[in-house]
């Protein structure tokens, strides 16, 4: 209903709602409507002549008088009348308009809001104009838009009127006396419309370095409206009649509706504003994408409330456009138990399933219907939102609008939103009903459930008049109904399974075979980019098929091509559903490490203290150690040693206690890519670019074993339960078994358990907390996972344009996090493949740490960086190097950081929380 509060604005009885649909209202005059009688004087009443497009309004001062319009295409004669001046030297002089009539609506009688009353005969009006030099104009705007409304063929009227209105915009411009300060540069100006719910209004853009304007043709509702471009914080391009044509513009970041929505007639208009706004606010707002929502969703940052609304402001639904209104899910199932149990699952309507699906009887009709149909096939001839359904729910609140839709009539009593049982039944039962809920179900405001405007909606059969909508058992009162819902819409039970909805109204079963299969098809022409309007020839068809879009209802923009993930939640012990993901997986997924577990439990409070200070960072020491980059790190247990790999072909051994290197080993003359220790801290393996991996036995200083497993440079491991995971740029990754206890009795044999095969050298891997998953990145880009227990590939995922820099599990196991060469950061989704969310960053970077929301990186250039992932942006920068960062970024448990610059080994710790180092 904001909407509705915006449009408060206007004390004027007059609105743009009294207009006909697709109607546009041109002037205004002041007037006097002047009635004769044979027996009294002439009676005048002040107010204000309106010229529209399809009708002539006039709006009386007096409030007790009624408003009158008088279609045009119900005008019999429209005439000037002269002044009765009786001296033949006198040039006549028109004084007045004379309207000759069919038919005439009174609107507003006594100042209520009410269906208008038609008086159908023959009437005239005589109307006055307080200037009177300007009656001749008048006339003939009259006598011309009269032609256009008698035209036989719709087509040749809408074309006419809207020569007419061009014409008329091309007449005038904007008026830069309206100019906020004289300082203003003015970029561009071009004709557009301002659109609000049902009615759109011409007038003039025009954009400054300071401001956004619109001027409206008509001045109405005001003379100029004005947004400083600072107050902006999201812009969002916008589908109008299915054509790229809008652009809704928001001062607030949570408001539900926007400060102005503009159509333009070209689409080249709209993209020119909407970069130029763009490059205003690039540093002054993020950007945010539905991967990007869905990465915060999923990890709990905001509600499903929040998160539906923003998929739908993605998905170009408008609180300013009836066909592309908002859509919530309906979430409750059960309208008549005296209590509410959430945690019956029967108290939950079927999200995997459209509301056209919920009863399978019904839907078995549907369906012999839908295999009997020539094609283009659809399952459901009404939309599951439409203006209608948006008006039937907010009629208490929005009476005027259901008026102007309904050609100023309420609708039938007994098919009005009267009860919230009524109208659930019907959505399972009807024939043609397959709604689904507004956001106002799971707001605050309980205006639109009740009559308290008292308007007079007819009485249904039985005489009951329509009144309150009657609320289930459950709920005590409007306020309680809502609350109610509102926790029915974040329960446990809806977050686990809203994302099957999602599926269903924004993702990959919104269209093609996989629609068919959730029985999910609805008419063609509600679909992006099944028509083009603009291709249509024949104007009477074009009309036809642009009025079935906008009253039809529209389908969001599809925004998933992928399943959605399900959200991160702690499980019901006794509240399940038969998932919708394959069981196989399931039983593979990282959820199984902890059922009873989330994200937040599986953290630490000292960890997450420990992350949240990572910006006070500060190098205590730097050590030169290699004669080239360094490129791998290990640390012993207890924080004693530090052991470093590097492209000049050694191992060294470095003492933290005495800061001192103590050991320098060679393998061979190539260079060593990783290294990492075993443990009990008694072997360090390092893997090397001549193909082979060695294992150094710290305690006799020497190699005690070597794999010649590879065809070419081993470039990352991993140790995990007796396993080593081997990458190399021959595209595998081998597994072999590895048990420390029998290197370190010279009895080891490295049994090869798996080669996992990849299209391209693998260039890095990383296993989970738990070691039940395997994630590995290539020299093109893909990042793989792996089922460690079975060695099956999971998901394989085109990630990065360049390669794999460095990858990364969150700590619970859900996503992974990949660096690449293209300076992009990536969060993918591990049980989907979906990518979630994609930063980009001035420069690549090679290696970082991630405890799920925040990340330390190194980048090429050799700075620190600390990333706010949700926002997407860098919150501090830490400096570190004068060369690029080419190896590792390791946490030690006392969550000092260790980092590699070329041939150093640095040290950084929290300040105030560790000794600097001597």
């Amino acid at each position: 209903m904001a909407f509705i509060k915006k449009k408060e604005r206007s004390k004027e009885r007059f609105s743009l709602l009294l207009l006909d649909l697709e109607e546009y209202y041109f002037e205004q005059h002041t007037a006097y409507n002047v009635t004769r009688s044979s027996t009294t004087q002439p009676r005048k009443v002040r107010g204000s002549l309106k010229i529209c497009s399809k009708s002539v309004i006039f709006e009386p001062e007096p409030l007790s008088e009624p408003i009158l319009k008088i279609p045009l295409r119900d005008c019999q004669k429209i005439e000037g009348v002269e002044e009765n001046d009786r001296n033949p030297f006198n040039d006549s002089m028109l004084v007045g308009v004379s309207i000759a009539c069919r038919q005439v609506y009174y609107i507003k009688e006594g100042n209520v809001v009410a269906p208008y009353r038609i008086e159908r005969g023959d009437s005239n009006f005589f109307f006055q104009l307080e200037i009177p030099r300007k009656t001749e104009d008048v006339i003939q705007m009259l006598l011309q838009l009269h032609r256009a409304s008698c035209l036989d063929k719709l087509g040749d009227q809408t074309a006419m009127i809207a020569a007419i209105l061009q014409s008329r915009l091309a007449r005038t411009s904007f008026d830069k006396n309206s100019f906020q300060s004289v300082s203003e540069k003015l970029h561009m100006e071009c004709e557009a419309e301002m659109v609000s719910p049902l009615v759109t209004n011409p007038g003039h853009v025009c954009i400054t370095d300071q401001n956004l304007y619109f001027q409206p043709l008509n001045g109405h509702p005001e003379p100029v409206v004005q947004i400083s471009l600072r107050s902006v914080r999201r812009i969002y391009k916008r589908r109008h009649g299915l054509r790229p044509l809008g652009l809704e513009v928001f001062c607030s970041e949570n408001d539900l509706c926007s400060d102005i929505y503009l159509k333009f007639y070209n689409t080249k208009d709209r993209d020119e504003l909407y970069y130029y706004i763009a490059t205003f606010l690039e540093n002054h707002m993020a950007e945010h994408t539905a991967e990007s929502y869905m990465l915060q969703w999923q990890r709990g940052h905001i509600s499903n409330y929040q998160y539906l609304l923003h998929l739908n402001n993605l998905a170009d639904r408008s609180c300013n456009d009836l066909s592309q209104y908002p859509v919530f899910p309906w979430v409750i199932a059960d309208y008549t138990s005296a209590e509410l149990d959430f945690r019956n699952p029967a108290s939950f309507r079927d999200l995997s399933k459209p509301v056209g699906a919920l009863n399978p009887e019904r839907l078995e009709r549907l369906l012999a219907r839908y295999r009997d149909m020539p094609e283009p096939k659809f399952m459901y001839g009404s939309h599951y939102s439409s203006p209608g359904y948006v008006l039937f729910y907010l009629v208490r609140v929005a009476p005027e609008y259901m008026l102007c839709l309904q050609n100023g009539r309420y609708d039938h009593a007994d098919r009005m939103f009267n009860s919230v049982a009524e109208t659930w039944k019907n959505c399972l039962e009807g024939a043609t009903d397959f709604k689904e809920l507004i956001p106002e179900f799971y707001g605050n405001d309980t205006s639109f459930l009740e009559n308290s405007l008292n308007l007079n909606l007819g009485k249904r059969q039985g005489g009951r008049t329509v009144g309150d909508v009657a609320l289930p058992p459950w709920a005590s009162d409007a306020t309680d109904f809502l609350q109610k819902s509102q926790k029915a819409l974040e329960s446990q039970f809806v977050s686990q399974h809203l994302h099957e909805w999602i599926d269903l109204v924004f993702g990959y079963k919104q269209r093609g075979s996989e629609a068919i299969a959730a029985h999910n098809v609805f008419h063609p022409v509600t679909y992006e980019g099944s028509i083009d309007c603009d291709s249509i020839e024949d104007p009477d068809q074009k009309i036809a098929v642009l009025t079935q879009i906008l009253e039809f209802g529209q389908t969001p923009k599809q925004l998933f091509t992928t399943p959605h993930p399900q959200r991160i939640t702690p499980r019901f012990q006794s509240m399940t559903r038969t998932p919708s993901q394959n069981t196989s997986f399931n039983e593979l997924s990282p959820a199984s490490v902890s059922e009873d577990s989330s994200f937040e439990d599986l953290t630490e409070e000292s960890r997450r203290l420990a992350w949240s200070n990572m910006g006070k960072l500060k190098l205590v020491a730097s050590h030169k150690l290699h004669k080239e980059a360094i490129t791998g790190i290990a640390v012993t247990r207890n924080g004693a040693s530090v052991f470093t790999t590097s492209q000049d072909s050694t191992l060294k051994m470095f003492s933290k206690e005495s800061g001192s290197l103590q050991r320098s080993m060679s393998f061979s003359n190539m260079a060593l890519s990783s290294c990492l220790i075993l443990p009990e801290d008694a072997t360090v393996v390092c893997s090397s670019w001549d193909n082979n991996v060695y294992f150094y036995s710290i305690a006799y200083g020497r190699r005690q074993d070597t794999i010649m497993g590879h065809d070419d440079a081993v470039s990352k491991m991993c140790w995990r339960d007796n396993q080593l995971y081997t990458a190399s740029w021959d595209s595998t990754v081998k597994v072999w078994r590895c048990v420390p206890a029998d290197i370190m009795n010279k009895r080891s044999q490295f049994q090869l358990l798996a080669e996992l095969e990849h299209d391209a050298g693998v260039n890095t891997i990383v296993l989970n907390h738990a070691g039940t998953l395997l994630a590995s990145g290539t020299k093109e880009g893909v990042v793989s996972m792996w089922n460690t227990g079975s060695f099956v590939l999971l998901q394989q995922v085109p990630c990065h344009s360049g390669k794999v820099h460095d990858l990364a599990f969150s700590p619970d196991s859900r996503h992974v996090l990949s660096a690449g060469e293209d300076s992009c950061l990536r969060v993918l989704d591990v049980q989907t493949g979906m990518v979630l969310s994609t930063v980009a960053t001035e420069e690549p970077q090679r290696c970082f740490c991630w405890d799920g929301d925040t990340v330390l990186s190194g980048t090429v250039s050799g700075e620190l960086l600390v990333w706010d992932l949700m926002a997407g942006k860098v919150t501090h920068r830490i400096p570190a190097h004068t060369g690029m960062c080419p190896g590792s970024l390791y946490a030690t448990p006392s969550l000092a950081a260790l980092f590699l610059e070329g041939c150093h080994l640095q040290v950084a710790q929290h300040v105030a929380r560790v000794p600097h180092i001597s």
